[in-house]
């Protein structure tokens, strides 16, 4: 019996806001919530800097909120933020088989973004379903690094 995409995803993994300046961000994060920075990168093959930020104790985890700013103009990140302003982006589902994940979703009719995962924050591998197929959500599909 095939696997249902429901045993593929073990959880959410993050929410990510567009942010215009990645810095004050994080510090607005840090000194009113008190969110922990935990990973930061640049991703150069979407043009976005990156943060991700945990509450607490939990670093090692649970839910995250992922802070993107644009590393260039011409980044989806950049065109969100000059058509939407800054706020939440997506929300990314954990799934344990991001093959399978996107072969399930494309066999229920979805469109995803890519052909195949690409490479995400931390080593991850990522896929993203359309928003017009999603009820109007970018929903990202996050298989964690080994």
């Amino acid at each position: 019996m095939r696997e249902e995409l429901g045993e593929l995803v073990t959880g959410i993994d993050h929410v990510g806001i567009a942010v215009a300046d990645l810095d004050e961000a994080v510090r607005f994060h840090n000194d009113t919530f008190g969110l922990v920075l935990t990973h930061q990168e640049v991703n150069e093959e979407q043009g976005v800097r990156e943060a991700m930020l945990a509450a607490g104790d939990d670093t090692t985890g649970s839910t995250r909120i992922q802070l993107l700013a644009p590393a260039r103009q011409d980044s989806t990140i950049a065109r969100f933020l000059d058509r939407n302003g800054p706020g939440l982006q997506q929300l990314a589902l954990r799934v344990t088989d991001i093959e399978a994940a996107c072969s399930r979703l494309r066999d229920k009719g979805l469109r995803l973004l890519f052909d195949t995962p690409r490479p995400g924050t931390a080593n991850s591998r990522v896929n993203f379903v359309h928003p017009k197929d999603a009820g109007g959500v970018l929903v990202e599909l996050v298989q964690p690094a080994e």
